[in-house]
């Protein structure tokens, strides 16, 4: 399918079930965060899906590759962003299944109605605004700095967009969880599994993923821990395995 590139625009082979994706060179780009969410949220069968702030889409490409969801929006507040990913949606045939939305995190009950989803899953992001000077303007601060939304904005419309019992995925850092546990159990979200992503072994963590459960009982598991890398310096097992690389 012929895709419209714009300036500044290149196409990124994900490897996977011939999966691609259009992203922009001087904007924010999807990391190895993204992907790992997208292996560890649990999408069954027939599940409406929704991603906060979903930037290029990524996350929602990939889990329209790797699930059986009937349903899956991304909602994204960047327009330019948001026009972008629905392109990468239409190059990926995906249409019949997962929509892009330009929208406000903050404004999506309004958008979509109250417990209308049974997975939520967000890459959010991860920095506090803080004094210091950011453009407002710049897609990478807006990616990176809570500029337009908040850690708590963005629970506190997971809790609401969840159907009791539905699921919370996100992917953040260690260095807020003390936060992200209080608010996930301030809204109502109990949180179930925790696994932290070390670079590799012997080196601390610098990313956590976590799931929790509306409405849920309360019974924390904490997971093994994901190392990027091997000892001699070489993709782990686990990341080869998620990415499907042979071995």
């Amino acid at each position: 399918m012929d895709i419209q590139l714009l300036e500044d625009e290149k196409i990124d082979d994900l490897q996977y079930k011939g999966l691609k994706i259009i992203q922009k060179n001087k904007a924010f780009r999807f990391g190895l965060d993204a992907v790992l969410l997208a292996n560890f949220v649990d999408v069954k069968k027939g599940s409406s899906v929704i991603d906060l702030g979903t930037g290029t889409g990524i996350i929602s490409i990939l889990l329209a590759g790797k699930t059986e969801a009937s349903s899956i929006v991304g909602l994204e507040i960047q327009e330019d962003i948001a026009e972008m990913a629905s392109r990468s949606v239409k190059m990926n045939c995906l249409e019949d299944r997962v929509k892009i939305v330009c929208g406000d995190i903050k404004e999506s009950v309004s958008l979509f109605g109250a417990s209308s989803f049974d997975v939520v899953v967000t890459n959010p992001p991860y920095m506090n605004r803080g004094g210091g000077i950011i453009n407002l303007s710049d897609t990478k601060a807006i990616s990176r700095h809570e500029i337009l939304c908040t850690l708590e904005d963005v629970i506190k419309a997971a809790s609401k967009l969840l159907v009791p019992g539905g699921q919370f995925a996100m992917v953040h850092r260690p260095d807020r969880l003390v936060d992200i546990i209080w608010l996930m159990r301030n809204y109502s979200i109990e949180p179930k599994y925790i696994r932290f992503v070390h670079p590799s072994p012997y080196k601390k963590p610098n990313l956590i993923l976590i799931k929790g459960s509306r409405q849920g009982r309360p019974q924390l598991k904490m997971m093994d821990p994901l190392y990027v890398y091997d000892e001699n310096g070489n993709y782990s097992k686990e990341i080869n395995e998620i990415y499907c690389r042979g071995q």
